[in-house]
């Protein structure tokens, strides 16, 4: 179950240019951006690094959209997983692309099967308060495996911002908003549920993400270790 918990913290990025930030505060529209997250498992060792980086940045009216490009690397530096997904930002808030609820390890073990995604989109506002609550996402993938049909749902709710602290890691010291949420997965009748935090840093977007056992252990962790505008 572990390998398919959610990455949705690994989306969240930085602003770097003046007109983007017109559109967004958390994530990245221009082009050439690059974000380095590196994952550890409860007791601290390293178990991945990710390298993110803004491919490509359009402007239709009052509507921007931006590719992010992802490549997944293992503990010893190998790449395993080499994908992207597309944002896009309006009306004072972010939405993310459903599919990237969708863990990139879970993906990579799906391979070339035939499958339908279906969901509703991640929304952050620009403008985040304490106390605020947001709005829920979820995806759902059914595949066709060898003539049987099997359904992976994912569900984030409960989604709430829950205070402002100052997070330091590697890459340098930030003052963030805490966004609270929870992760429910259901695949053949079998599921969890995985609250997590998420440090949100205006100019910087995600600095660190924490996912959580149903008794609030932690399970894992992810920090931002390098960041380019």
């Amino acid at each position: 179950m572990k390998k398919f918990l959610l990455s949705v913290g690994l989306l969240v990025f930085a602003t770097g240019s003046i007109s983007a930030q017109n559109c967004s505060k958390y994530y990245p529209m221009n082009e050439g951006a690059s974000f380095q997250y590196t994952s550890y498992n409860k007791k601290g060792k390293t178990e991945g690094i990710a390298d993110y980086k803004v491919t490509d940045v359009s402007t239709n009216g009052g509507a921007t959209q931006a590719t992010m490009n992802i490549e997944l690397k293992d503990e010893k530096g190998k790449e395993v997983y080499n994908t992207s997904y597309t944002f896009s930002c309006s009306d004072n808030k972010v939405t993310i692309d459903y599919e990237s609820l969708l863990n990139e390890e879970m993906m990579k073990q799906m391979g070339d099967m035939e499958m339908e995604i279906t969901g509703t989109d991640i929304e952050i506002p620009n403008d985040l308060n304490v106390g605020e609550s947001l709005p829920d996402a979820n995806v759902t993938m059914t595949m066709n495996m060898a003539g049987m049909k099997m359904k992976t749902v994912v569900n984030q709710i409960n989604r709430k911002v829950e205070s402002k602290e100052t997070m330091t890691t590697a890459a340098g010291s930030f003052d963030c908003y805490v966004v609270y949420s929870e992760s429910q997965m259901e695949t053949m009748g079998m599921g969890g549920t995985y609250p997590s935090r998420l440090w949100l840093a205006e100019g910087a977007g995600m600095i660190k993400q924490e996912t959580y056992n149903k008794k609030g252990d932690l399970i894992s962790s992810t920090v931002l270790t390098k960041f380019s505008k």
